[in-house]
């Protein structure tokens, strides 16, 4: 029995054993829950900068779209112009020829008259 009562029992050396261990599981389980707490913060902070800048995406991609939009209209607009334009140039260039054909057909009206009226005028005095 008394070898019995002698196992059972830990020796000042085994108890101190057993109580470093324990401080120093105690230490080792403070440090993993302070570095769970900041990688959680880590965590939440990053979650923050994500929703910001998906919220600036989102601002972003809305812009683009009024933008595009714009464009769009601008272009439309510019095409229609771009075409009254030529058209304006197409009847001016008609218009000017038209015009000169019509200046050379006077400058031959007037020179036939002149011609006439001198012949007339000869005629007339003689």
């Amino acid at each position: 029995m008394a070898s019995q009562g002698m196992s059972s029992l830990l020796t000042h050396e085994e108890s101190k054993g057993i109580i470093s261990t324990g401080a120093s599981l105690q230490t080792t389980n403070n440090q993993l829950v302070k570095c769970i707490e900041e990688l959680r913060l880590r965590r939440d902070d990053m979650n923050k900068q994500i929703m910001k800048e998906e919220e600036d995406k989102q601002r972003i991609q809305n812009e683009i779209r009024i933008l595009s939009e714009k464009l769009n209209r601008l272009n439309e607009g510019l095409s229609r112009k771009i075409q009254a334009k030529q058209e304006y140039e197409r009847t001016l260039q008609e218009t000017e020829a038209a015009y000169n054909k019509i200046l050379e057909s006077s400058q031959t009206l007037l020179h036939v008259l002149k011609r006439e009226s001198a012949s007339l005028s000869k005629k007339i005095n003689q």
